[in-house]
């Protein structure tokens, strides 16, 4: 099914490089007619959400995904920082559902961040879809996890990007709670596709019972001291008792994120490192 975007965005940064010659226009053109669009025609979901990265949540964006789904489980997107022409590539994410995660290595879950706030919060979108289509997409990718790596820090509100793609990748996670995103994000992007999140977010209470305690809600706790989890979000690890036997507490959520980002951390710089040799 074919998702249309209601309107286009302009990306933030523009790449570094010489304009293209007559002799390259034409030989783009040519290959758009005899070549066709081969694989990218079948990225023909949009989705539009938001992204910190793992390692340090202060980097946030917006990501346009455009995604194919392979099959019932499994979905793959190529993201992009706008969804004009002249958007720019950054990043890729792999989606899968609860029943794929769970048959994941327990090391590899690590990579992998929750999608049940993004989705009953309202920040994830599919643009230009009717209220019934974009329901039923969002209620397919509850309780669903997705793997992203972002290649190219492009900039977002009130930040630069890069002209390159310069650095490593960047392992990207989800947010998780309220008081995580930068709300000027938000605003700009409720803007440019004239929605409401908020009332978004009233609509999607009917998936909420739907939501199951997921892996990785509370990752980022400690950059976010101030954080709501609202109803329906839950960390599968810390919905077990506190260690005074009660319920879990804000100190020991922020605590165990500290110890479980840490851990996740070197183990990645370990496999790296192993890879390098």
């Amino acid at each position: 099914m074919l998702m249309v975007s209601c309107s286009s965005s302009s990306p933030n940064v523009t790449p570094q490089g010489r304009e293209a010659s007559a002799e390259t226009r034409a030989v783009g053109a040519s290959a758009e007619v005899l070549q066709g669009a081969g694989a990218p025609s079948a990225l023909d979901i949009h989705l539009v959400g938001f992204h910190p990265m793992a390692d340090d949540p202060s980097i946030q964006m917006e990501a346009h995904h455009f995604c194919r789904q392979v099959n019932e489980d499994f979905a793959q997107c190529a993201i992009f920082d706008s969804d004009g022409s002249d958007a720019n590539l950054n990043g890729v994410e792999y989606i899968i559902s609860s029943v794929l995660y769970e048959q994941l290595p327990e090391e590899e879950k690590q990579y992998w961040h929750p999608h049940n706030y993004e989705i009953l919060s309202g920040q994830l979108v599919a643009p230009g879809l009717p209220d019934a289509a974009e329901n039923a997409l969002m209620e397919s990718k509850i309780n669903s996890y997705g793997k992203t790596y972002h290649l190219w820090h492009t900039g977002n509100v009130g930040a630069e990007g890069d002209e390159l793609p310069l650095g490593a990748p960047m392992l990207a996670w989800s947010f998780n709670a309220d008081g995580e995103l930068d709300e000027t994000l938000l605003v700009a992007r409720d803007e440019a596709l004239n929605i409401d999140t908020n009332q978004i977010r009233q609509e999607r209470a009917v998936l909420i019972d739907m939501a199951e305690p997921q892996e990785g809600v509370d990752m980022l706790a400690g950059a976010f001291p101030d954080r709501e989890k609202p109803v329906g979000i839950e960390d599968r690890e810390n919905s077990r008792q506190g260690r005074g036997g009660g319920p879990i507490t804000p100190s020991e959520e922020k605590k165990d994120s500290e110890e479980k980002k840490d851990e996740s951390r070197d183990t990645r710089e370990n496999m790296n490192d192993s890879s390098a040799d």
